[in-house]
């Protein structure tokens, strides 16, 4: 572990310092190093769909990753090509990152519901050289080769369909020895894009060096992660940061089993039987994830599941999910917070800290967090203002590829501004309020939706909630609140009314919703955000 052990953070962030080597490789961290150490230790274990299940060693990932890098070398990667990785959670995915970068390469993580232009924009930026993928992704791939001239092979964990080549027939003739690209610890690694809630997907350059930057963070958010008889899974896609660098890659360091399972459909239900059967001990459960578990009744009656931490991030928590964590669970959730350019820089950790609801935690040791104006300066404590973070830091990416007009404007000085607003305390505890641009202004009061949200949802008829700022002429925005109801509840203007007043009281007499809208589905980003701009657009055209 990177964390030192402490019974308090003041003490934690008084012992912990960095110590970044100059010549450092993901791959050999993640894989080889246990293969030499502990070639039997049990490294991931795969469960598919119908309940079969297959574990694999780190030396089973050490002879598959190399044989699949000496595969790539034959068809000409070299150091710092790009190599996208179009798989859900399954052992290829891993293993195909591990690969790539054990050889120098850059690995993009492709999610496989993009459809085709989104593939086509990412492949296209980043100038990718091949692909891995399975049958679907293949399919995906095939009308576009024609305007991707730089990709040049595509292999198919699933045969050879699609235009695509037999990955493992390609594999199987090729030695399962492989000396490293011998990489600098600054040296780029992954390109992981944007989810886009604004304009087109920025590819965030990252170095080897992320994996390094990201584990006190992800360690600290499992109540010190690393411990014996932990057991890690994640619903979240490994496509993303929040499953690649938040679960994946620094468990595998750690030495931490994990969990792949890529439901089909992600269900409350099934989330619950797999942490039983499994023997789950950590998980990272984003909030939307939560919020459908917790509409489960009775899950401590109906599954039998023995967790040592649960972390969540992407979505501030509030009250009664902490509430519901503590009851379904026994233990409390950890809030963590970052972004792709630069992830898990806030954390709780119920071992050492209180948890404060509406309070995402403070910052992660090694990392200097600040609520600054648009300039970059320092504000009071209890100002809102943007959440920014210091240069330089290990985990914050190389910038944003192909684009530094982009990434220049990513920084006021040497503060990172991450688009979030927020406050900090006088004692460094941070609170997100809401993305730039989803901070409702009105009668001059300036409003988050979070709170909101949160509040919402503690009412009994409602399951989901998003809360945008509505144009109004009087207060220049109303608050307006869209509402997913649980099975079986019709909605009436009764019931509007009813949700509304539930705000009022609980909450502020300027922060209730004035519009109560029922829909059947809020619109979500792949990784399971609420995307405010949509319900914007639409209250806009409604005013």
């Amino acid at each position: 572990m990177l964390l030192p052990d402490a019974a308090s953070y003041d003490e934690l962030v008084q012992k912990f310092s960095w110590t970044i080597p100059e010549r450092f490789n993901i791959a050999v961290a993640v894989c080889d190093a246990w293969a030499e150490r502990e070639p039997s230790r049990e490294a991931l274990i795969y469960v598919e769909e119908n309940g079969d299940t297959a574990t694999y060693t780190y030396a089973d990932l050490q002879r598959l990753s190399n044989q699949l890098a000496n595969l790539l070398v034959s068809r000409g990667v070299q150091p710092g090509d790009r190599i996208g990785v179009l798989l859900p959670q399954q052992p290829e995915t891993a293993y195909a990152h591990i690969a790539a970068l054990k050889l120098g390469a850059i690995t993009i993580p492709l999610f496989t519901l993009f459809g085709e232009e989104a593939l086509e924009y990412r492949l296209k930026d980043s100038g990718a050289k091949v692909v891995i993928t399975n049958d679907a992704g293949a399919a995906k791939l095939a009308p576009l080769r024609e305007t991707l001239p730089g990709l040049t092979t595509v292999f198919n964990v699933d045969g050879a369909e699609g235009g695509a080549e037999d990955l493992a027939s390609h594999m199987a003739g090729h030695q399962d020895t492989f000396k490293p690209f011998d990489t600098a610890a600054d040296d780029p690694a992954i390109i992981i894009y944007t989810s886009g809630t604004t304009g087109q997907p920025k590819g965030a350059l990252h170095a080897h060096r992320v994996l390094l930057g990201h584990l006190p963070g992800v360690e600290m958010s499992h109540d010190f992660l690393g411990q014996p008889g932990d057991r890690i899974w994640t619903p979240a896609d490994w496509a993303w940061i929040g499953g690649l660098l938040d679960v994946l890659m620094p468990a595998l360091y750690l030495g931490v089993p994990v969990i792949a399972c890529r439901f089909s459909k992600f269900t409350a239900e099934a989330a619950f039987q797999l942490l039983q059967d499994q023997k789950v001990r950590n998980t990272f459960l984003p909030p939307t994830a939560l919020k459908l578990m917790r509409q489960v009744p009775e899950p401590k009656s109906r599954w039998s599941f023995d967790l040592r931490s649960v972390a969540s991030g992407g979505e501030t928590l509030g009250a009664e999910l902490i509430d519901w964590g503590r009851k379904t669970f026994g233990l409390t959730i950890n809030e963590f917070y970052g972004q792709t350019e630069c992830n898990m820089i806030v954390s709780s950790c119920s071992r050492i800290m209180e948890a404060r609801p509406g309070i995402m935690g403070r910052p992660v040791p090694g990392h200097e967090i600040d609520v600054v104006d648009d300039e970059g300066n320092e504000l009071p404590a209890n100002t809102l203002g943007n959440i920014a973070v210091k240069r330089p830091d290990p985990v914050m990416f190389l910038g944003y590829w192909n684009n530094p007009d982009a990434s220049e404007k990513k920084f006021a000085g040497d503060w990172l501004l991450t688009g979030d607003t927020g406050t900090r305390d006088e004692d460094g505890w941070l609170r997100f309020v809401g993305r730039d641009d989803d901070v409702i202004t009105s009668s001059g009061y300036r409003i988050g939706p979070g709170e909101i949200e949160d509040c919402l949802i503690r009412h009994p008829a409602v399951a989901l909630a998003g809360v945008v700022g509505k144009p109004d002429p009087q207060r220049t925005e109303i608050v307006k609140a869209h509402i997913v109801l649980k099975a079986g509840i019709e909605p009436t203007d009764a019931l509007g009314k009813e949700i509304a007043e539930f705000v009022k009281t609980r909450l502020a007499a300027h922060e209730y919703p004035r519009e109560v809208a029922f829909v059947d589905a809020l619109p979500m980003t792949t990784t399971g955000k609420v995307i405010r701009r949509e319900l914007r657009s639409i209250a806009k055209k409604e005013g």
